[in-house]
């Protein structure tokens, strides 16, 4: 019997490719797992009727984790966002994001090491819009103490966890004096039960001018939802691209860790995807599961493998496949 069951999201494009070799990785570093494939998206729909099909969502609640590849989401047209879907079924209020500066990949921050917290649920995507006349359109923003306080928690919770030393919460509360008001007061407050944690704030314009110029003084941000959207996909630039940064999106009922990267459909198949993101959204699954050990021999190896440089993925400047990739990290174990 396996010591976990986790629910596998292959997802479309290179999604299927990229989730094999992080599956293969894991497997090789001896943890014991049973996995359960599901689909969805556009392959869901297809064989389901529906994008998100029941059984997915019970095998998620069950095993309270899942490993999902990227998804295709149409734009403009078509179903809306699988993983907009996913957040709000299952509540996953808590998204996740460490960028760190990988060794041997050219960026301007190689020794940046940050952490994204972006609350999950609510704010301008609560999706709540509608005409006002014929030209103008209202959307309606929502922050609630109770999501604020969640989110808050969360943050300085991790921080404490994982040995991090500051939260700094983002905002616009100069301007939203009540939304993004009461976002920071809630952040303040949670703060208090952290005595050994410093606790700060910047306004979200001015903590973009300072990721480009100092992003070293941040630790972990603390952002709502929009703003956390931009900022970690700024954050992933500074390192080299969303294809080396991992995501995940934890709540109650279960957590989900993906890659936060495209499905790249015109690449797909070719077996040239760099697995890279979609490994270390794997390693933040496998601290999740108390897997710390594998976890940490999985990420020397992968370390290891970039420091030398040379079993490189096309979109860091080498020629491996995707599969010598993986041979390469579980070799160097």
């Amino acid at each position: 019997m396996a010591k976990h069951t986790i629910t596998l999201i292959p997802g479309d494009g290179i999604g299927p490719e990229v989730a094999a070799a992080v599956v293969r990785i894991i497997e090789a570093a001896g943890v014991e797992v049973a996995w359960e494939t599901h689909y969805a998206g556009a392959q869901a729909l297809e064989k389901f009727g529906d994008t998100l099909p029941a059984e997915l969502l019970a095998s998620i609640k069950r095993n309270k984790v899942a490993l999902k590849g990227p998804i295709t989401t149409p734009v403009g047209k078509g179903f809306t966002s699988v993983n907009v879907g996913l957040r709000k079924t299952l509540d996953l209020y808590a998204n996740l994001r460490p960028v760190r500066a990988l060794p041997n990949v050219p960026s301007r921050y190689p020794e940046l090491d940050l952490v994204v917290v972006r609350e999950n649920t609510e704010d301008l995507y609560s999706g709540i819009e509608h005409v006002v006349v014929p030209g103008v359109v209202e959307s309606i923003k929502i922050i609630t103490e109770k999501a604020s306080t969640r989110i808050a928690r969360y943050a300085l919770e991790y921080a404490r966890r994982e040995g991090r030393k500051k939260v700094t919460a983002i905002h616009k509360a100069n301007i939203m004096k009540l939304s993004d008001g009461l976002f920071l007061e809630c952040f303040y407050k949670v703060a208090k039960d952290f005595p050994e944690i410093e606790a700060d704030d910047k306004i979200v314009d001015n903590a973009c001018m300072q990721l480009v110029m100092r992003p070293e003084q941040f630790d972990i941000m603390l952002l709502e939802n929009l703003y956390g959207d931009i900022v970690s996909d700024l954050c992933a630039g500074l390192i080299g691209g969303l294809g080396l940064v991992p995501g995940a999106n934890i709540g109650e009922l279960g957590a989900v860790f993906e890659a936060v990267h495209g499905s790249a459909p015109d690449i797909a198949g070719q077996g040239v995807a760099n697995p890279t993101a979609l490994l270390q959204s794997g390693l933040l699954m496998l601290r999740h599961l108390g897997e710390r050990d594998a976890a940490q021999k999985i990420e020397q190896a992968m370390l290891k493998v970039f420091t030398e440089g040379k079993v490189r993925t096309r979109d860091i400047g080498g020629t491996a496949k995707t599969s010598e990739f993986a041979e390469a990290i579980i070799a160097a174990f």
